[in-house]
């Protein structure tokens, strides 16, 4: 009886998470726009280089600081990755896509549904306060995100491989590839780096976007309005705007982290979630923390409204079935 919230919410969020792929591809590449992580081995051979000749002299040499780095906004990432990597590039990844929204979002969608139905008086899911609905959330959102996090760090690698020097890149051929690779290479827990920031982010995502959804929806229809797909469209993209102002500085710390390449031998860039975000504030700005935030926006919003608009057209095409 249970299953059926699961086949839901698996269509849909694969469907979804297909239609904004490119937009959250520009997202991680703005999220990852600006980050320094200096080199010691850089450092130290910059430090050996002496003039051939030198002169002793009290007068202070001048100054010259590099200009800031212009920060650009969506369209310019989206174009540069389209005349630079070709079209093709703004679908890096979406194997990966596939398989975390499998995982991922079936997981939480399915779970969410189940709580909210076990909770609920009438046994049907209606009228179930906000706190728990918002408790619903935060459980099914840390479960899924735990089991759909190897394809996440993949994801977020293949999305991120276009910007590196052609010499850096990984060139994974696809998400298998992609997770193989990264067993061998980094070791099995490696495909679960920067899980703890991952069920974060999915603990507030999914207890801010299905609770808000649920609770707009019901709000709306509360005052007369129809359950039509007008309602669904404003509900969730209510919800879709919720969820990225929650989770925007939480999803900048996991895509760096996740991204991070760890050279045997060597210390890692960042030593964890903490560290990340102390490094980041301190070298870009707390504003750092939203970066990539209009994306976040413009994907969430289309992802959202995608999302419960084709869950409530797949509910109403299962409706006969109860499996």
């Amino acid at each position: 009886m249970g299953l059926k919230g699961f086949v839901e919410g698996g269509i849909a969020s694969v469907v979804a998470g297909c239609s904004t792929h490119p937009l959250d591809l520009i997202k991680v590449r703005m999220q990852l726009h600006g980050e320094t992580i200096a080199s010691s081995t850089t450092s130290d051979a910059a430090a050996r280089i002496r003039p051939a000749l030198a002169f002793h002299t009290t007068m202070p040499l001048p100054q010259h600081n590099p200009p800031p780095v212009p920060k650009p906004g969506p369209i310019a990432v989206g174009a540069q990755i389209f005349r630079i990597e070709g079209p093709a590039a703004l679908l890096s990844g979406v194997s990966a896509t596939v398989l975390r929204q499998t995982l991922y979002s079936t997981t939480r969608m399915g779970l969410y549904d189940i709580l909210k139905r076990r909770w609920s008086p009438s046994g049907d899911g209606a009228s179930l306060p906000l706190h728990r609905k918002v408790a619903a959330g935060l459980i099914a959102g840390a479960i899924g995100a735990a089991v759909g996090n190897p394809a996440d760090v993949a994801m977020v690698r293949m999305q991120a491989d276009g910007r590196l020097p052609a010499a850096q890149r990984r060139n994974y051929r696809s998400v298998l590839d992609a997770i193989t690779r990264m067993a061998r290479a980094e070791g099995v827990t490696s495909l679960w780096r920067g899980s703890s920031l991952t069920v974060n982010r999915a603990m507030i995502v999914t207890a801010s976007q299905l609770a808000t959804y649920d609770q707009a929806k019901e709000a709306i229809l509360a005052n007369g309005g129809r359950d039509g797909m007008g309602t669904h469209v404003a509900a969730s993209f209510t919800a879709g705007l919720v969820a990225a102002a929650a989770s925007n500085p939480v999803d900048v710390v996991k895509t760096r982290v996740m991204n991070m390449k760890v050279e045997k031998g060597a210390a890692p860039p960042y030593a964890g979630a903490v560290d990340c975000a102390v490094k980041t504030v301190r070298a870009e700005g707390v504003m750092a923390l939203y970066k990539g935030f209009v994306p976040t926006v413009t994907r969430q919003g289309p992802f959202t409204v995608v999302l419960f608009v084709t869950l409530e057209q797949v509910r109403k095409v299962l409706k006969g079935f109860d499996f």
